[in-house]
């Protein structure tokens, strides 16, 4: 493999996500390693690359709008008391090695710089694994090292004084289509309810495909869910929602999702059902 390839997943012999490592964008997108495209076992798309409604949403990965004021997400920056601002406060995640690449998953390092300056140090593990004839998972689990000497701090726009805009973590852009996906947890139905929610499931279902997110460790099940489906579709994590998420030199962070990608809508039994066989619990 050379420094500029891009590994493919495959289950069961079929691809189902291309990981690029070292994206061509501008710096007011963030630049960012991630997945795209993801498709279900059916062939069937279900993440989007830089759509017209926000350029910096980049398939799967991982974005931060705010390490200590710099923008880890794209695009511009919420500031409290002046709305989003456009700053030259961009950082970037560099891919620098991967400790394992095989066609069902690999561990990747990265580095997150801005102002020249390193702030954390990623190890990225990324699993594909089938669940059945028409469903896998993507097992992501990312740990973030604060490498500096002084505690970092991590934000959202939640934080800084927009209420209901806690992103900032794990993301998915996925498909969009002519109508808006519903949303559902095991308790609650569409977007009002499932968005801010500490759900152990979030289920995104589309015309022909459904993906089912799953917090798989105590700590990310605690972080609250962002949900987006009437104005895009997208689900994320929320690593700062109330409060900011301090990390003190040395110490990591660390979270693990587990994504369902389905082919055909699935109803709440068995979206539990497959979360259930993918999360083993």
């Amino acid at each position: 493999m050379t420094a500029n390839d891009a590994p493919v997943l495959r289950v069961a012999g079929r691809p189902v996500a291309r990981y690029v490592i070292r994206p061509e964008l501008p710096a007011r997108l963030s630049p960012r390693p991630y997945l795209h495209p993801v498709t279900t076992l059916a062939g069937t798309a279900v993440t989007e690359l830089g759509p017209a409604d926000h350029l910096h949403h980049l398939g799967v990965g991982v974005a931060v709008p705010d390490v200590e004021g710099h923008n880890f997400w794209g695009g511009r920056t919420y500031v409290r008391d002046r709305g989003p601002t456009e700053l030259d406060n961009h950082g970037a995640q560099r891919h620098t090695a991967f400790q394992l690449c095989d066609p069902d998953g690999f561990v990747a390092q990265l580095r997150w710089v801005a102002a020249g300056t390193e702030l954390l140090r990623e190890c990225r593990t990324v699993a594909a694994v089938e669940l059945t004839s028409s469903a896998w998972a993507l097992d992501f689990t990312f740990s973030l090292t604060n490498v500096t000497p002084d505690p970092l701090s991590i934000g959202s726009p939640a934080t800084n004084g927009r209420p209901g805009a806690a992103y900032g973590g794990y993301f998915w852009r996925a498909r969009g289509e002519s109508r808006a996906p519903d949303v559902f947890t095991a308790d609650t139905e569409g977007e009002a309810a499932a968005h801010g929610a500490r759900a152990d499931w979030l289920a995104l279902a589309g015309a022909t495909w459904t993906l089912v997110f799953a917090g798989a460790t105590d700590t990310t099940r605690q972080d609250p869910w962002f949900v987006r489906a009437a104005d895009y579709p997208g689900v994320g994590s929320s690593l700062a929602a109330e409060q900011r998420l301090t990390i003190e030199p040395g110490d990591t962070a660390v979270r693990r999702i587990v994504t369902v990608a389905a082919d055909g809508r699935l109803d709440r039994d068995s979206a539990a059902a497959l979360v259930r066989k993918a999360v083993g619990r």
